[in-house]
């Protein structure tokens, strides 16, 4: 596949509870489900936003910058729920950032097709 091919469409693969995604072989939590979509739609531009003020720091060599456009970065992966405290309710821990195949997902993810 040249650089010119777009890359086949994959599906996230999504863990049975909805809590992680894998990607290769690493968990990371979702966005909260109960999330109304404006909410979502701002918290998401405010993180691109913030990302690209991140690349910009970078560029300039201004450490105030990146350090600003960080926290940013986490002030809206926590208001999407993917930092921070859990956005479920049964006390399940946090395994963000685990390989799957150290969880209690192992199994399911050992039975994946294509696990990423």
């Amino acid at each position: 596949m040249n650089s010119a091919t777009p890359a086949p469409d994959r599906r996230v693969l999504e863990t049975p509870d909805g809590r992680y995604i894998v990607v290769k072989g690493r968990l990371w939590r979702r966005a909260r489900p109960d999330l109304p979509t404006p909410e979502r739609d701002r918290l998401v531009h405010d993180l691109m936003d913030a990302r690209r003020g991140v690349k910009a720091g970078r560029k300039a060599g201004d450490d105030g910058a990146i350090a600003t456009a960080r926290a940013a970065v986490d002030r809206a992966k926590q208001g999407l729920g993917e930092r921070g405290p859990v956005w479920w309710t049964d006390g399940a821990p946090d395994l963000n950032r685990r390989l799957a195949r150290n969880t209690p997902y192992a199994e399911w993810y050992a039975c994946q097709a294509d696990p990423n």
